[in-house]
């Protein structure tokens, strides 16, 4: 069950106030307090009393560093964003190197003030699982929200066991929507560097002529507009780990400068020239086909082999099909609390339209798809009338093909209908990437039947 977030906003703009508050009431989980008020601010802040305060920098009277500074060292529990004009961000920075969970640059978009408060609260809900569970690799509580029991899957999080408490750089590949950051956040909270920072780039989404100075930071004076020095992400992250996603968006100077911090552990900010030490392990990942790009001349080959030391690639959903139905059950309970009618799942028909379903946008399709049929249905169970129209108008499953079979000397008419019904098993297995249930419909026998035949015919075992 998704717990209540109560959350402190502070600003000395009513109107900004009233704005970032529309914003958060939009999630039902999200309970808003809002003070112009930087003394009432400090007298509400009290054990337990918020999980996540929302400040401005520049406050009359109590600053907003002065909160966090109240909040880090009196509620450490509590999580801090910093609310910047452009002007400030190197003082942001400062707040973020202070204990701040990250800051948000004025004027406020909807979106990514929701992304950086449901990551804020996630952290949160991370440490109360730390500090409630034993100090191991509570491998359970690391894999509550990384659901999947397909081969795949399980190939995954053995392999994420084996090298997630090294310091060897990892670079994940998948497809858009299969869960790579997902991955690398569990990659880092198994490791020896879980109690420190855990800072995320996305490279491509970034502007290229700003990328450079948000990851390696910059001094005073090294361009137009720089005021202040500032701290990159590189340096946010020493001792702790970096992600950088979508990396195969970065400009070709860039990753030079990349390929230096993984061969000497430097970097130089912007304008400098003084060399600082870093020590964070670096994770990338991307959608793209590097090898590809290192053909084509658009990704260096040389950056390509100090990232892909460790690779992990995430297979889509329409590989894993067999984790449909967890994850289905995982989202329905994640995000129907509290709403008027509960989902109890999905009819037969419906679900077997989820199973045959190509999934372009891979788990986050998914969640997307489970999200409006919360708010749309008028059933407790959803039927295929429920779903989007295209949906209902996917095929159904095509008809099982089967090679000829050779009658061999000595073969009895018994043998070549046991081989026959092997073979016919054996492709409905195939169709159905290896969901038994749905194998059994496409063969029109009970699930249970086709259980048995599996298991009194190692010869379909050898097959699969």
């Amino acid at each position: 069950m998704q717990p209540i977030a109560k959350i402190l906003v502070l600003d000395d703009d009513e109107g900004l106030l009233m704005l970032i508050r529309d914003i958060l009431i939009r999630n039902k989980h999200y309970q808003v307090t809002t003070t112009s008020d930087s003394h009432n601010a400090l007298n509400m802040l009290i054990p337990d009393a918020f999980d996540l305060v929302i400040t401005d920098l520049n406050m009359p009277g109590i600053t907003g560093m002065e909160i966090l500074e109240h909040v880090v060292s009196n509620i450490p529990e509590t999580m801090c964003i910093i609310l910047t004009g452009y002007g400030s961000i190197a003082n942001a920075v400062l707040a973020v190197k202070k204990g701040a969970f990250d800051y948000v640059t004025k004027p406020v978009g909807a979106g990514a003030l929701m992304e950086y408060v449901e990551n804020a609260l996630k952290v949160k809900w991370l440490k109360i699982q730390d500090i409630e569970s034993p100090p191991s690799h509570d491998l359970k509580a690391v894999y509550a929200n990384f659901i999947g029991a397909s081969p795949a899957m399980k190939k995954i999080h053995t392999f994420i066991e084996k090298v997630a408490d090294t310091d060897s750089t990892i670079l994940v590949t998948g497809a858009s929507g299969t869960g790579k950051e997902l991955i690398v956040r569990t990659i880092h909270r198994l490791s020896h560097r879980r109690d420190k920072s855990f800072i995320a780039v996305n490279c491509g989404a970034i502007p290229e002529a700003l990328l450079e100075s948000e990851i390696f930071g910059h001094e005073k004076g090294a361009f137009t507009g720089a005021h202040k020095k500032r701290i990159g992400r590189f340096e946010m992250a020493d001792e702790g780990t970096i992600f950088l996603d979508e990396v195969a968006e970065m400009s070709p100077a860039l990753q030079v400068k990349l390929l230096r911090v993984l061969q000497e552990k430097i970097i130089e900010r912007v304008g400098g020239t003084r060399s600082i030490p870093v020590n964070a392990r670096i994770i990338a990942a991307t959608n793209k086909e590097l090898a590809t790009a290192v053909k084509d001349g658009s990704f260096r080959e040389d950056l390509f082999y100090r990232l892909n030391v460790i690779p992990i690639h995430v297979p889509p959903l329409i590989h894993r099909r067999s984790d449909i139905p967890l994850l289905i059950d995982f989202f329905l309970s994640k995000f129907q609390q509290g709403e008027k009618i509960n989902i109890k799942g999905f009819s037969p028909a419906a679900m077997d339209s989820l199973l045959q379903h190509d999934w372009p946008g891979n788990v986050r399709e998914l969640e997307n798809l489970i999200k409006r049929m919360i708010i749309l249905s008028e059933n407790a169970m959803v039927t295929p009338e429920d779903l989007p129209e295209h949906f209902q108008k996917e095929s159904s499953l095509p008809p099982i093909s089967t090679d000829s079979f050779p009658i061999h000397e000595g073969m009895t008419l018994s043998d070549a209908v046991k081989d026959y019904e092997n073979k016919l098993i054996v492709s409905a297995l195939e169709q159905s990437d290896g969901v038994k249930a749905k194998a059994a419909r496409i063969l029109n026998i009970k699930r249970t039947t086709l259980v048995e035949k599996i298991k009194k015919n190692k010869q379909i075992d050898d097959q699969l």
